[in-house]
């Protein structure tokens, strides 16, 4: 808390004609500690709630320190809810007037708060105690912290202290706090959550101020409009624990003032924020082939499940425990109870398994002997490594039945899967893609017509273009020796066609001849088609993004929707990978974007606006009048003049003629001069420019 000899310069008249006018949040101080723990905290049949008991301000006659509140307004983040104060209760009532608050040094503090926080002297603690007892393994609720000590430098000094405090009922164990700031272990309070405090100048001194603290969970600072009168306050925040369903828990909402009774703060907990939870842990990702338990955690004998896969309505499980092979999102439905149904959600993720390709040349059935022991040496770490085969991902996951026949393994083209075990039990996917070389169906694959001239046909670098989109991927060993017009020519290896190749229609059939280092040799028949960019519908364009008014440092950012292979383009001719473009002239441009997998071609106008650095009004017809071109596209624009003393010289609105450098019917002399153009977006834009005589 603060010194005695710091001074606070109150605005008490200000604030009390504007609080006439401020909506609030209303505080009932009446109920009892049932009440608000039963019928406002948790009310939900998911919960036991027993022995509840509340403490507090004992020194203000009839009030209490807690209390029912509901909101007004809708700029408070809460409905309804309890309120815990350091101060009386119906203090916490807006709209915020500067002020010390206060309570009484005879009202103490409190010792678990004190244990938990590390604090050494409390004063004025105010909670709210009761047994809990879930049916659910998860509890959570949602709060915010308020507090007076966000003022001056006190932020970077003092703070109050808050729990929300939770043991084992009978455990010997100290309490845990869990209002805490997310993934961490620090207790929250204005000390903790805070923005960049400057340097305060006091009666004791210049104050440093600090740096910011958890800045993102730091709320607003409140004014006489806000509905609580506390200067500042975080944003909502969440308290939450594992639990074990069906024991009972000993929960204590306390918070308190820190070593003086001044500068009050309060915690504010959301009505009904106890949501019946389900805990299946953290996201994970699992070995690929490998498979999982989800377990409820819950043993009720009475309860019944419904399990749910990627949002799916579909039930694909109904017992307490499901058990996943595949990747997705899983959440689960429980009724416990009449009225208590809790739902718990978790990502499932497998990892990649490693790639290899065995590949072999073939018979007329397409189909080709492997020595699957071929590729040990490769997906084995050391000698002690043990590899199993088999022939689907259902088959890698149960280890059963393998693969036997692993010296002679007669198949066509497919995957199977190996998985490789060490000493230790440790084991690796590994999917192993058998390639039978020999001629197979026709594939098909699609270009855009990229050049300026859309006709259907364009060139080709073979290896780049065409060769990565022949599936699968040909690899080594394999190599593609070349492509060719007609299929007995790969055949016979004549008459390749050249490395840089312009088709000859739209859709044409060329053969790419496949050899490895067996003598052996496929042949792919390719359907070449080429499409013409035609309007994307909807427009790839998203937003255009202008850097103007920068002389030879003009440039433009094409922002694109979604995901895609994109060209930008702001002449329709030349197009680049990358969407900005630099050093661009002043005029009128069209930008456009173009999609490499579906060919679609999408276009918008933008404008470059830039100003001329001088004029000269001799009246020689050649730079009269200072204004800024193209500026008449955008109508609602005002540009304003100033002399270097800040006096107005013109104002006038885009479409209006220039400046004649005159002011009042007289010629002012040669100097610079200021402006402020003013769009109708609220953008500004300020220069200055010279005017020669």
């Amino acid at each position: 808390m603060k010194y005695a000899n710091l001074i606070i310069i109150y605005f008490s008249f200000g604030c009390y004609c504007n609080s006439a006018l401020a909506q609030s949040i209303i505080v009932d101080d009446s109920k009892n500690a049932q009440e608000l723990v039963e019928n406002i905290l948790v009310n939900s049949t998911c919960a036991t709630i027993l022995n509840s008991i509340a403490g507090g301000d004992d020194f203000s006659g009839s009030s209490n320190s807690y209390g029912y509140f509901q909101r007004q307004v809708d700029n408070f983040p809460f409905v309804e809810g309890i309120v815990l104060n350091t101060s009386r209760s119906q203090n916490s009532v807006g709209p915020y007037i500067v002020n010390r608050g206060g309570g009484d040094p005879r009202w103490l503090g409190d010792v678990d708060l004190e244990q938990a926080l590390g604090l050494t002297k409390t004063l004025n603690a105010t909670f709210l105690e009761f047994d809990f007892v879930p049916l659910t393994n998860f509890i959570s609720f949602n709060y915010i912290f308020a507090s007076n000590e966000y003022q001056s430098y006190f932020p970077c000094e003092f703070s109050d202290g808050f729990a929300f405090l939770i043991k084992e009922k009978g455990s010997l164990e100290p309490y845990q706090n869990i209002a805490v700031i997310p993934n961490t272990t620090t207790a929250v309070s204005s000390t903790s959550i805070h923005p960049f405090i400057p340097p305060v100048r006091t009666t004791v001194g210049l104050k440093p101020g600090c740096s910011a603290e958890n800045e993102n969970f730091f709320g607003t600072y409140n004014t006489s409009s806000s509905p609580i009168n506390y200067s500042a306050q975080t944003v909502v925040l969440n308290a939450q624990s594992i639990v074990v369903a069906g024991r009972t828990y000993q929960i204590k909402l306390v918070i308190a003032d820190d070593e003086n009774v001044e500068f009050d703060s309060a915690v504010f907990i959301e009505a009904g924020s106890f949501a019946p939870k389900i805990n299946l842990g953290s996201d994970r990702t699992l070995c690929f082939g490998d498979k999982t338990i989800l377990d409820a955690g819950l043993t009720g004998s009475t309860n019944t499940y419904e399990w749910f896969k990627d949002g799916g309505i579909n039930v694909v499980g109904s017992n307490a425990t499901l058990e996943v092979i595949s990747p997705g999102q899983y959440s689960v439905r429980a009724t416990l109870a009449v009225g208590c149904v809790a739902t718990g959600t978790v990502n499932i993720a497998f990892k990649n398994p490693t790639l290899k390709s065995l590949t072999q040349c073939g018979d007329s059935t397409g189909n080709a002997t492997f020595n699957l022991t071929s590729l040990t040496t490769e997906i084995i770490s050391t000698t002690d490594d043990t590899v199993q085969y088999f022939e689907t991902v259902a088959h890698l996951q149960n280890q059963s039945p393998t693969i036997t026949n692993i010296l002679n393994y007669n198949s066509a083209s497919k995957t199977i899967y190996a998985r490789v075990s060490n000493s230790t039990g440790c084991a690796d996917s590994v999917s192993i893609t058998l390639q039978v070389l020999s001629t197979s169906a026709v594939q098909k694959i699609t270009f855009c017509d990229n050049d300026a001239n859309q006709n259907g046909r364009r060139v080709f670098d073979l290896v780049t273009d065409v060769s990565p989109k022949i599936i699968p991927i040909v690899v080594a060993p394999l190599v593609i020796e070349g492509y060719y017009s007609i299929e007995n020519d790969a055949i016979n290896k004549t008459n390749s066609l050249p490395a840089i190749y312009r088709n000859n229609a739209a859709s044409e059939t060329i053969f790419a001849r496949i050899e490895n280092g067996l003598n052996c040799y496929g042949v792919i028949e390719l359907e070449i088609q080429v499409n013409l960019y035609t309007p994307a519908s909807p427009g790839n364009i998203k937003n255009v993004i202008i850097n103007d008014f920068s002389g030879v440092d003009n440039s433009v950012k094409i922002e694109t929707e979604g995901t895609g292979i994109y060209e930008y383009s702001v002449d329709g001719i030349t197009y680049q990978s990358s969407p900005l473009f630099k050093n661009l002239a002043l005029g009128n441009y069209t930008a456009f974007v173009r999609e490499n997998l579906n060919c679609g071609l999408s276009s918008t106008p933008f404008y470059i606006l830039d100003y001329p650095r001088f004029f000269t009004p001799n009246g020689d017809g050649f730079n009269d009048t200072w204004y800024i071109k193209n500026l008449q596209l955008l109508p609602k624009s005002t540009v304003i003049i100033f002399d270097r003393f800040g006096k107005l010289l013109k104002q006038s609105t885009s479409t209006a003629a220039g400046w004649n450098g005159n002011f009042n019917g007289y010629p002012l002399p040669a100097d610079d001069y200021w402006f402020k153009l003013e769009f109708e977006n609220g953008k500004i834009i300020n220069g200055h420019f010279s005017l020669k005589r």
